[in-house]
Parts: C-alpha cells; structure tokens; sequence
C-alpha cells in the first residue's frame, strides 16, 4: 500500500509518460520543422501549386478541442483530404513528407543521409510530375551520399547520370553500368 503523496507522484508519471505527456511534447517540437520542409518540397514539385499543412489540433462537434495529426493538403481547388488526391499527387505528398521526416531524423541524431531509395512511383506521374520528381531528386542529392531510383520508365534513363541497367534475356538477366 503506498501513501496518498506516492499515489500523486505515480499519477503525474503516468500521464507525463502516457500519449499525452512526453510523446505529444516531442511531435509538438518536431512538426513545425517537417511542415517546413515538406511544404518547400511539396511546392517545388508543382510550381507552388500544392501545399501541406499540419494540424495537432481539432474543434469537435461539440465546440470542445482534441488532439489530432491532420495533415491538410492545399490546391488550387483548397483544402481537401489526403484521400482526394490522385495516385500521382499522393506520391508527390508522400514523397515531401517521407523527405522532411528523414532530415529531421538524421538532424537530431546528427548523423547524414547516406542512401535514398525510391522504388517506382513515377508511373503515376505525368510528364510534368516526372521531369518535377526529377528535378526534385537532383536538387537533394547532396543530402545523400547515393540515391538509388528504380523505375520502368525508358524517359527517365537521361535524367540521371549514372544507371544501373538489368535487362532480361533468355539465358537469364543482365546488368550494365552507365
């Protein structure tokens, strides 16, 4: 049996370590810097046309506030869920938030981004989108010690100087440096 006064102290630990507590602290700190940056990203991949905004906090019905992870997508069209976008414009969001997450990431823990992956997702693109993601990718590549692209795509092959080329023949595959 504990005292009233240790009973006080393990429920104030209890909520400063509960979803409430330190966890919320830190992506309060931490969102504003991702907004940033994936909203620069974001806006440079469609000519200022897209922008995201996050939001930790939201009106109920009732009139009261709670806490939320929004994530609010701008167009020319205003604001609209994540959900409304096209597969192309959904990989562009996700492309900027996945970016602005993981400088944060290696920032805090002062370490570099060595290597970037991206597998596919320039099919859902249009030739604007492509030539953007591209341009996109050119212009933090000196994030990232390498970035490695993989696509389908035979327009893409000059966008990047270096290329790993795996053909397929009958003897079995082929690769080819570029």
């Amino acid at each position: 049996f504990h005292t009233l006064e240790e009973e006080a102290v393990y429920r104030q630990l209890l909520v400063a370590f509960g979803k409430k507590g330190i966890q919320a602290w830190i992506i309060e700190q931490a969102l504003p810097e991702i907004e940033e940056e994936a909203d620069r990203l974001i806006k440079r991949m469609t000519d200022n046309r897209m922008s995201i905004k996050m939001e930790t906090q939201r009106e109920t019905k009732k009139g009261s506030m709670v806490e939320t992870l929004d994530i609010k997508i701008g167009d020319e069209l205003g604001t609209r869920n994540y959900e409304m976008f096209s597969g192309g414009e959904a990989f562009r969001i996700d492309f900027a938030l996945r970016i602005a997450l993981s400088r944060l990431l290696t920032r805090r823990a002062g370490a570099s981004l060595s290597t970037l992956i991206i597998d596919e997702g320039f099919g859902t693109q249009d030739n604007f989108g492509r030539e953007r993601l591209a341009e996109v990718i050119n212009s933090i590549q000196d994030d990232f010690e390498r970035i490695i692209v993989i696509t389908h795509l035979e327009e893409l092959k000059d966008a990047f100087p270096v290329r790993i080329e795996v053909a397929k023949t009958l003897d079995g595959s082929t690769v080819s440096v570029n």
